[in-house]
């Protein structure tokens, strides 16, 4: 590791697991303060905390229900008062698709995934956004979207939509932020081993029907989104802001395929 995040706090949603979990030990082992969010996975982010403490970095953990504007606004307040104004913000906690066609979809569930995958990220970005300003700008927002925020699933519209939209709430802040040397970008990753996935975990020949969609015929591991997110965090990346960096083996070329 070479600090590329030294001295840096950074808030990662969702970081009881997967993507979340990975990213926020990486960033501790480049030298970040992390807090730890998680949803219901209490034993999740104890190891999370308990692996960025191990890096020989600082840890704050706490619940978070990201639809809740007041929930965010008191993790905000709980940042600056534990480890200080957070540098970077990544929005990687979310909801999958529940697999129901819209015909189907009950107003629910699509009002559901639309808080959980679309409304958080705004609610966190805003007060992000906020807290550097107040001192002085810069900072790195990096939210986690999905291939499908391009290609859309049959009996995924809530998803789909909200990850549509988190693409081009990306892009609109990248806009607004660049005078204040904000950096936004996306990541889209492909099929990663997950819980998300959890289906292709638990069961080998499933996974292996599964990555044949895949050009490089294997799913992605979250430390290889992991590295991404640091690189995104870190000031190697000063010049990029409004993207999105898909990290899918080859997936989304390959939907064309065969027509």
């Amino acid at each position: 590791m070479t600090g590329k995040l030294d001295g840096r706090i950074a808030i990662v949603t969702g970081s009881d697991s997967g993507i979340g979990q990975a990213t926020a030990v990486a960033f501790a082992r480049e030298g970040a303060d992390v807090v730890v969010t998680y949803f219901r996975d209490r034993d999740g982010s104890e190891e999370t905390r308990r692996q960025v403490e191990s890096a020989g970095r600082r840890a704050l953990l706490l619940p978070l229900d990201q639809r809740d504007p007041a929930q965010v606004a008191r993790l905000f307040e709980a940042t600056e008062r534990e480890l200080g104004t957070p540098f970077i913000l990544v929005n990687n906690a979310g909801k999958d698709s529940t697999g129901t066609q819209v015909a189907d979809l009950p107003d629910e569930a699509w009002d559901d995934i639309i808080r959980s995958n679309l409304h958080g990220p705004f609610y966190c970005c805003r007060q992000f956004i906020r807290a550097r300003r107040a001192a002085g700008g810069q900072g790195k927002i990096i939210n986690v979207t999905s291939v499908h925020e391009e290609i859309p699933r049959a009996g995924s519209a809530a998803y789909n939509a909200s990850k549509g939209g988190l693409r081009n709430l990306t892009r609109t802040l990248a806009l607004e932020l660049a005078p204040d040397r904000i950096n936004v970008n996306n990541i889209a990753p492909g099929m990663i081993l997950t819980p998300m996935n959890q289906a292709a975990l638990d069961d080998p020949k499933l996974q292996a029907a599964q990555v044949q969609n895949i050009p490089l015929r294997r799913a992605g591991e979250p430390w290889e989104i992991a590295r991404l997110a640091v690189y995104l965090a870190s000031s190697d990346a000063d010049y990029a802001t409004g993207q999105s960096f898909t990290l899918d083996g080859g997936l989304v070329m390959n939907q064309g395929q065969g027509a």
